[in-house]
């Protein structure tokens, strides 16, 4: 279609084509300073209406933001839009989809290696690991949907790593002491006793109401999560189906629920108890730090506190993926280093397995020649 120019001296396109259900459909896009620019834009519409691999990767973005976005939870989405305008968009976006190789996903890591955060110092190998695998979703999803020959970014290879010792966390000695500093704030002492005695997330714990305890039956129900999106509070669903769950409480815990409880006085049922957000938790995670000495960890270490402590004293990864809301394969692969080797205890066992098969043969030697 050509280009037109209006009064205001701006070109302008009239596209014509067909939707997905074949319907014929007309757009019209103004604004342009040039014909060129007019007809450039009609051109990439066009590939990216037909699923055109020869669109850009921008174009692409698009279509991959229409297919996923309503099946993703909101909080969900940001995390992956972030990373894609921020980190991918950049490098990739006047791209063609299908001229993009693996060379070129190679030097985009590079690059990306050498990012810094706003404290100067380089990403970590985690985050490098989530844009790398944000960056193969999609041209995963460009092979599976649009058609494209191969994803470059899995013949480039992997980038970072989801390595455990970068996980940090505190003894019960280290919490302990922390703990006495945020008894001068009740609300606090008790998000942080919740957080360190049941190894919740962050979300979980500020989407708790007074439903979701029955202290006669020391349970405490998980089964939603509060975030703050574009500055409004949001219930969802928790994290994965591994999280909802019931969590057994210790009878001192329960103890001090029921003093927490009553301090309030006006509040509903359904009401959330920790009206704050994950940004206070950090603050007074902080003071706290300041305050007693303990190093500093993040908030969400504390879950790692509460799993290492739980490993500590015995228990199997089966036995805590069902209190924390994960898969026991997950445990096993993220906490492995904390559990005990049982390298020592397998030789032992071989050795007397070799000397009971040695001796049963001399044995036998011994019955021959007798």
């Amino acid at each position: 279609m050509p280009a037109y120019k209006d009064p205001n001296n701006r070109w302008y396109v009239m596209v014509r084509y067909n939707d997905w259900q074949g319907n014929a459909k007309q757009k019209c896009k103004r604004g342009f300073a040039t014909k060129r620019e007019a007809v450039q834009w009609e051109r990439e519409f066009l590939r990216k209406e037909q699923s055109n691999v020869d669109m850009t990767f921008e174009s692409f973005y698009e279509c991959y933001r229409n297919d996923l976005k309503p099946k993703l939870k909101e909080n969900t989405w940001m995390s992956k839009e972030s990373i894609i305008e921020k980190k991918i968009l950049p490098y990739f976006g006047k791209k063609q989809l299908c001229d993009i190789k693996a060379r070129d996903v190679i030097a985009w890591q590079n690059e990306i290696r050498e990012l810094k955060d706003p404290e100067g110092k380089k990403l970590s190998p985690a985050y490098l690991k989530s844009i790398h695998a944000q960056l193969s979703a999609m041209f995963n999803h460009a092979v599976r949907y649009y058609d494209l020959p191969e994803n470059p970014a899995l013949k480039a290879g992997g980038m970072g790593d989801e390595n455990s010792s970068e996980m940090d966390f505190w003894t019960q000695e280290e919490y302990l002491r922390f703990a006495d500093a945020m008894m001068d704030k009740p609300m606090s002492y008790y998000a942080f006793e919740l957080l360190y005695w049941c190894g919740i997330r962050e979300g979980e714990l500020l989407a708790l109401t007074r439903e979701d305890f029955d202290l006669d039956r020391r349970e405490l129900r998980i089964n939603k999560s509060y975030q703050r999106l574009k500055g409004k509070d949001v219930i969802t669903t928790p994290k994965t189906k591994e999280s909802n769950r019931i969590i057994k409480l210790p009878d001192f815990l329960c103890d001090e629920m029921k003093d927490f409880f009553s301090l309030f006085y006006s509040m509903k049922p359904g009401d959330r108890l920790f009206q704050f957000t994950k940004h206070y938790l950090y603050r007074e995670m902080v003071r706290g730090c300041k305050a007693t000495g303990v190093k500093k960890i993040r908030v969400h270490d504390l879950r790692h506190s509460h799993v290492s402590l739980l490993i500590n004293n015995g228990f199997s990864a089966f036995e805590i993926a069902k209190r924390v809301g994960h898969r026991t394969e997950r445990i096993t692969y993220r906490y492995a280093h904390l559990f005990p080797s049982v390298q020592d205890a397998m030789v032992e066992k071989l050795d007397l397995v070799r000397g009971l098969s040695d001796t049963e043969k001399r044995k036998e030697g011994d019955d021959i020649v007798a």
